[in-house]
């Protein structure tokens, strides 16, 4: 950890927040149920790119999918067609999803991992030594499943980051699968967490700006880097760190959050005297 003024009171909500009571309705909660690492990066990439709209109607969206998918789903998509799982998944809807989008991203998402042996050895294959971020890797990861025949499913459920796109689901996915504490499960042992972006929602840009931490007037890719960048001046090997409990302040209405962008204002101030 580095010198911040901010350090002491992030690491205080951290500590304070940063805990499973506080996880549910986040539809994070559905990958705890799922021990083996090949199943959790399946479910995990449904519950983050089906993470749009209200939170109630994502958790039974998601569930409803898990029901077809079963006890195993990374078997069920090594053995299974996209024509059986747009069959199973008939009716579904999701916002401006639909059944078909969903079983081309999950069947796109079984042919990755049978080509590649899992989702994260794709996600790996797409790592640069030469890039500070996991950006040229997402970008590499979404390619690779439009090639496996994702078609219009990625283009509904995976923006690219080459066209600007802050890709907060994607790197929601990210945290949730690299990083290993209280609240997020991990499992990926081969991305380092020093490298993650931080998924930028309405609540943490929103945040992010009024804390001097994004200067930017809109939450594109160049706002994410810009406030994951500050987030490292903080946390330098895991600037993701924080995320989690940042985001309860904009949610949950028990959190005292002016009250926390009051002292970070002071501790601004004071360090600056």
């Amino acid at each position: 950890m580095t010198s911040h003024p901010y350090r002491d009171l992030f690491e205080d909500l951290y500590a304070r927040y940063n805990r499973r009571a506080y996880v549910e309705p986040d539809p994070l909660q559905f990958l705890y149920a799922w021990p083996d690492v090949r199943d959790r990066e399946i479910v995990g990439l449904l519950a983050a790119t089906l993470a749009l709209g209200r939170v109630a109607a994502i958790n039974r969206s998601v569930a409803a999918v898990l029901r077809v998918l079963g006890p195993r789903p990374a078997v069920l998509l090594a053995e299974t067609t996209a024509d059986a799982l747009a069959a199973s998944l008939a009716g579904f809807r999701h916002r401006f999803f639909t059944g078909d989008d969903v079983a081309g991203l999950l069947a796109a998402a079984g042919a990755v991992a049978r080509r590649h042996g899992s989702l994260e050895a794709c996600f790996r294959a797409g790592l640069r030594t030469d890039a500070e971020t996991v950006v040229p890797a997402v970008e590499a990861f979404v390619r690779a499943l439009e090639a496996a025949g994702c078609g219009r499913a990625c283009r509904n459920f995976l923006p690219r980051p080459e066209r600007g796109s802050a890709c907060k689901r994607l790197h929601l996915y990210l945290r949730w699968m690299v990083r290993r504490d209280a609240v997020d499960p991990g499992g990926w042992s081969g991305v380092p967490a020093s490298r993650l972006v931080v998924p930028l929602d309405t609540h943490l840009f929103a945040l992010g700006r009024e804390l001097g931490m994004i200067g930017r007037a809109a939450p594109n890719l160049a706002a994410a880097l810009e406030m994951t960048a500050a987030l490292r001046r903080l946390s330098p090997e895991d600037p993701v760190r924080y995320d989690f409990a940042l985001t309860r302040l904009g949610i949950r209405p028990d959190m005292d959050r002016e009250g926390f962008v009051r002292r970070c204002a002071a501790a601004r101030v004071a360090a600056a005297r």
